[in-house]
């Protein structure tokens, strides 16, 4: 099985470890993830200020997928959104796709609508498969619990997601969780927001909606939260000592993204998943291991 894989700004510069865990455990499970150099930004940054620029920018990113006659698995569910409702309107609106060939002909770019856009966890979730992630499984992680947080974007708006999971009632990041052998922790919060859509004009309130996360979760005895999405990771792990430290409360939670936690279950070196080079260090997470 071949993806493109789609990386977006975020994970490039701030969350290396994210790609190459993710890489890792595609290629263990008989995925193989194709990065193109020519994608760019998916168009979420821009999109609030000037639609047809963001419209464009995703449409040009499909374009280069189908060249390749690949379909698109993302690690960002930001990128994830933006790319699939993009890729739903291109294929059931003629005019538009019509129309928006016409601007990407400019760039020397032509897209016919064919290109399905998931997100990662989405394909191990469906494509992979739980047994199948459960039969890789060398070294059950029984001896953890850890709390998933989906965000806003993984499932939101459900109607371009096929409604794989029930927006309001999630259980897919807990099932894969589970079926590394770890105990998926439940928490009141679970739906909340990170508050990094508004980090950049409210920087106290999106830190105090994390702070409300990390509360609950450290609450509910979690040993590290499980993340699937890059811009989340800089709420809970870029900013976790600063929110600590403006509430004079030391979390020292580990965040961990998905494909880290099942690779440490299928056996794979801490050091091949670059978890050393997480936002927090999750050096006691790793020693229970040892």
């Amino acid at each position: 099985m071949k993806m493109a894989a789609f990386l977006g700004c975020t994970v490039p510069v701030r969350n290396l470890s994210y790609e190459l865990s993710a890489k890792r455990v595609a290629r263990e499970l008989g995925l193989e993830l194709i990065d193109i150099p020519e994608f760019s930004c998916c168009g979420y940054p821009v999109k609030s200020v000037h639609h047809e620029t963001a419209f464009l920018l995703a449409a040009r990113n499909l374009a280069l997928a189908e060249e390749k006659g690949l379909d698109i698995c993302t690690l960002c569910s930001a990128c994830t959104s933006v790319l699939t409702e993009v890729s739903r309107q291109l294929a059931q609106d003629e005019a538009l796709l019509d129309a928006t060939c016409e601007s990407l002909g400019m760039l020397g770019k032509r897209y016919s609508g064919k290109v399905r856009v998931k997100h990662f966890v989405r394909v191990l979730y469906e494509d992979i498969g739980l047994k199948s992630i459960e039969k890789a499984v060398k070294r059950p992680l029984d001896m953890f619990r850890i709390a998933s947080h989906y965000g806003c974007h993984y499932l939101k708006p459900s109607r371009i997601y096929d409604k794989f999971d029930h927006p309001e009632l999630p259980e897919s990041l807990d099932r894969l969780v589970a079926a590394t052998g770890a105990v998926a922790v439940d928490y009141r919060t679970k739906k909340d927001c990170c508050g990094g859509a508004i980090l950049g004009v409210d920087e106290e309130t999106a830190l105090s909606m994390a702070a409300a996360k990390l509360d609950d979760i450290s609450a509910a005895g979690a040993d590290a939260i499980n993340l699937i999405c890059p811009f989340c990771s800089v709420m809970y792990g870029a900013n976790q000592r600063k929110i600590g430290a403006s509430r004079d409360t030391k979390y020292d939670l580990p965040i961990l993204y998905y494909p880290q936690i099942l690779g440490l279950a299928m056996g794979i070196s801490h050091e091949e998943l670059g978890l050393m080079q997480n936002p927090i260090r999750p050096r006691a997470f790793l020693a229970k291991i040892s």
